[in-house]
């Protein structure tokens, strides 16, 4: 056991003295690899609402099934009536928390605030997904949204766990929302605790409680669940899942549209060529980066964004070809002496950061550095936290950032795009920029037909591999373990749904 999981571990145990243990009757105690981000964590702010979402606190307008299908949760249904306004009709006889009623006037309300900078629910990336002229109330079940501009995805963003319904917030009710479980307390990158709302639309709640705990070393929420100090966990090792389950657990597992995907550099150094960039594409071996920082268990290799099977994603396979990476070097201008490659009487050296809270991602660094030295590329890696790595390749101190994302956590391609590659991503930490890519990103906003649509995307997929503007390592399934007895749980494939009124633990 390394010092940082025995640290962590410990850790565990010290919050363990000051909180119940798992198991209680009718409680879930669920591990992940990051805890809230406040006492109340406002769910439109960052990333609060994946959270919230997860714990069935919070619901949106619209839903993603697990066919990554688009589907009306508490809306009724939606019709677009102009070309920038969509009307949004709610469901009758829905209630807040506290019980008052949710009308037209609360949506209003509760997503009015995203795009207020001044508000503590203000978020720049979701602000710009809605990409909002005006929001109003036509009576009581009907909500308008006009958009700035015509934008194809809108509905799709209605799904996204941080546009969540709220209610006036209260002392008892601190995040007034509507699903079948109610928020109760928070302890900061430790604690979120939900208790069920007997009152739930749905039915009762086949839980009493969940209590999810953020545990940031893998190999630390491993030993709780061994220990019986957790229920479950989230994202489980995936190199210990097979032996975890011939103790008795269960194992989930299914594809997901996570990503592990480097962020190039291309603003300086070395990556900015985008020759050197498709040679150490080429230089990876992606099956054998699954086969053994995965255990066979977790992924497939990937060429493109976008999972197959999923939707949107384009015919491009993940290329393995040493030879073609030397001969994409030699073309940059890169020259080999003693056996190592030379870019201006230097050694091409790339230095390589990531982070730890997902255990797949140090060794899948560790594997590149190897099959970039096979072919004679210097290669260094260094593992972080992720705000570190991030900052690294956004001020050029770094070539490459292996991180692991969503491809399309609203079910819809535009918004991570977008985000990473678009020249104004708010998450193009590497600073790429191609206007072409641009001007396909904004047609495919603007493009309601969804054949016209995919043939954008395939567009972006084809520049992107063919100027390796990110490169696409695997798409991961992901692999959580819970004790024998829970029911009601699946593994969703934009990871964003955890616990419904039909979850039970039994013993």
């Amino acid at each position: 056991m390394s010092f940082m999981t025995r640290l962590a571990a410990a850790a565990l145990l010290s919050l363990s003295t000051a909180l119940p243990l798992a198991a209680q009757e009718g409680s879930l105690t669920i591990s992940v690899g990051s805890g809230p981000t406040a006492e109340v964590p406002d769910p439109r702010a960052g990333y609060n609402g994946w959270m919230s979402n997860q714990t069935g606190v919070t619901e949106t307008l619209m839903g993603i099934d697990y066919e990554l299908n688009l589907y009306p949760r508490l809306a009724e249904g939606l019709e677009q009536t102009a070309p920038n306004t969509w009307h949004v009709t709610l469901r009758e006889g829905l209630q807040f928390h506290d019980g008052a009623p949710v009308t037209a006037q609360a949506v209003v309300d509760a997503i009015a605030p995203i795009s207020d900078d001044t508000h503590a629910g203000h978020n720049a990336r979701i602000e710009n997904l809605l990409d909002l002229k005006s929001i109003s109330a036509e009576g009581d079940v009907t909500v308008v949204f006009e958009t700035n501009t015509p934008n194809a995805a809108f509905p799709w963003t209605l799904a996204e766990p941080g546009i969540a319904i709220l209610g006036a917030a209260s002392e008892d009710f601190p995040i007034n929302a509507t699903g079948p479980f109610i928020f109760r307390e928070a302890i900061p990158e430790q604690l979120y605790r939900v208790e069920a709302n007997a009152d739930y639309r749905l039915g009762t709640p086949g839980l009493s409680e969940v209590r999810v705990i953020g545990i940031p070393d893998p190999g630390a929420a491993a030993l709780a669940f061994e220990a019986g100090e957790v229920d479950m966990v989230i994202n489980y090792p995936e190199t210990d899942f097979a032996r975890i389950q011939d103790t008795g657990a269960l194992g989930f597992s299914a594809p997901t549209a996570r990503l592990y995907f480097f962020t190039v550099n291309a603003a300086s150094g070395p990556m900015a060529n985008p020759l050197i960039r498709r040679a150490i594409s080429a230089a990876i071996d992606r099956q054998g980066i699954v086969d053994a920082a995965l255990s066979g268990v977790g992924g497939v290799p990937a060429g493109t964004v976008y999972p197959a099977g999923m939707g949107w994603a384009a015919d491009i396979d993940p290329v393995y070809d040493p030879a073609l990476a030397e001969q994409l070097l030699a073309e940059a201008g890169a020259t080999k002496a003693g056996g190592i490659w030379m870019l201006d009487d230097a050694p091409l050296e790339i230095d390589i950061v990531t982070y730890s809270s997902r255990a797949a991602l140090p060794p899948t660094a560790e594997l590149t550095q190897a099959f970039l030295q096979a072919i004679g590329v210097t290669a260094t890696v260094r593992v972080g936290e992720y705000g570190a790595s991030n900052d690294a390749i956004a001020d050029g101190t770094a070539d490459l950032f292996l991180q692991a994302w969503v491809t399309t956590p609203q079910g819809d391609p535009a918004a991570v795009l977008e985000a990473l590659l678009k020249s104004t991503g708010g998450s193009n930490a590497g600073g790429y920029n191609n206007p072409e890519l641009d001007q396909l990103l904004a047609e495919g906003r603007t493009t309601f037909d969804k054949a016209g649509r995919e043939a954008i995307y395939d567009q972006v997929q084809q520049i992107i591999a063919a100027e390796a503007a990110m490169i696409p390592v695997f798409h991961v399934s992901q692999t959580n373990v819970a004790r024998a007895g829970l029911t009601g749980y699946a593994v969703h494939p934009t990871e964003t749904y955890w616990i419904t009124h039909e979850t039970a633990l039994t013993e």
